[in-house]
């Protein structure tokens, strides 16, 4: 399955030119993967390459797609939620503009309105970067 940016956004509070995911890849039990193409007119993308702050933006996005899909799933209004903390950035390599990046966030604990995810981008199987993402959806 992989939904493109113009249905993607009913999953996602985000809008252009602020959208960080091409479209969902899957949703499955706790993982949720995205894919993006790297457009060189992203705002997140300086020098040629995507920064730091795009590749937390998309981590965060894929996160939040898949409390979307699901709300979709179930016929219920999709909630937005926010980043309360994030531990252990890393980016390894920043991915070039044109290229396909993947993204998988992992749900590693959730209590009451607050999920812990795993977040990692992926190009070509390397990874670009990685965290951990507390996130707060609003009842």
């Amino acid at each position: 399955m992989f939904i493109h940016t113009d249905s993607v956004t009913a999953y996602i509070p985000q809008r252009t030119p602020i959208v960080m995911i091409g479209g969902i890849l899957e949703v499955k039990d706790n993982i949720t993967r995205t894919g993006l193409q790297i457009a060189a007119d992203n705002l997140f993308v300086e020098d040629g390459v995507l920064k730091a702050p795009g590749l937390l933006e998309n981590m965060a996005q894929t996160a939040a797609a898949r409390v979307g899909y699901i709300a979709q799933q179930e016929n219920t209004p999709v909630p937005i939620g926010f980043i309360g903390a994030v531990k252990d950035f890393e980016v390894f390599e920043f991915p070039p503009a044109g290229a396909f990046i993947e993204t998988t966030t992992e749900i590693l604990s959730q209590v009451f309105n607050a999920t812990m995810v795993a977040g990692k981008v992926t190009l070509n199987g390397k990874i670009m970067a990685q965290c951990e993402l507390k996130i707060f959806i609003n009842p």
